[in-house]
């Protein structure tokens, strides 16, 4: 079916309003001890969080950071065009790429993002994985921006694991979901391949300490 259709149309409007009212029944609690919810109210920054708990973050988003624009990565497959439209209709930007189609382009676009006074949002270990495994793209977005990178973290009370490559995470009605604010990140912008690697495990590392489930 193609996505410009009515009927595409159509089902992705009534998926929309479906996922709107199944986010409503969940109970939402923030965790913060580093003090990230202000540090976004301060500047942009860009944000870090596992691909498997990526699918309810607009509510948590709307509640703690609703002054300043977030930009998502979003894969530029097929896949990628449903997760899109999901994002926009939630009232959030996107940029099409990944590290193997159009990668290099939609980092220049993050940083310009950023730049220009937006939130951007990476999952960094997908579209593909390995999971739980930082990918480099957001490290160097963080170089050539100088902004800071914030991990961000969901845990559900109850939840679904589908049979996919990052088991991903898909809560139960009425769950609570858990919204976990991580130590932010600085990266030198004069790093060399050494101290590259350090700051994307240490990257890993921070993301890893949030996971309670995996």
């Amino acid at each position: 079916m193609k996505l410009d259709s009515w009927r595409a149309r159509a089902l992705i409007e009534f998926g929309y309003g479906l996922f709107r009212l199944w986010a409503k029944t969940l109970r939402l609690q923030l965790e913060d001890p580093h003090n990230g919810v202000d540090l976004v109210r301060e500047r942009p920054v860009i944000f870090a969080i596992w691909h498997n708990r990526l699918l309810m973050l607009p509510p948590p988003f709307d509640r703690w950071f609703p002054t300043r624009q977030s930009i998502g990565l979003i894969s530029a497959s097929r896949d990628g065009d449903l997760v899109s439209i999901l994002i926009e209709r939630s009232g959030y930007g996107t940029i099409r790429g990944s590290t193997s189609r159009k990668g290099v382009i939609a980092l220049r676009q993050l940083v310009e993002a950023l730049a220009a006074g937006s939130n951007v949002l990476f999952t960094p270990d997908g579209p593909r994985g390995p999971v739980y495994e930082v990918s480099p793209g957001v490290i160097f977005v963080a170089q050539k921006s100088g902004a800071p990178i914030v991990p961000l973290h969901v845990e559900y009370s109850s939840c679904w694991r589908l049979k996919s490559w990052d088991r991903f995470c898909v809560p139960r009605p009425f769950s609570k979901l858990r919204f976990i604010v991580g130590a932010a990140l600085h990266v030198e912008p004069a790093a060399d391949a050494e101290q590259f690697e350090a700051d994307r495990l240490r990257l890993q590392d921070e993301m890893m300490s949030l996971v309670e489930q995996r």
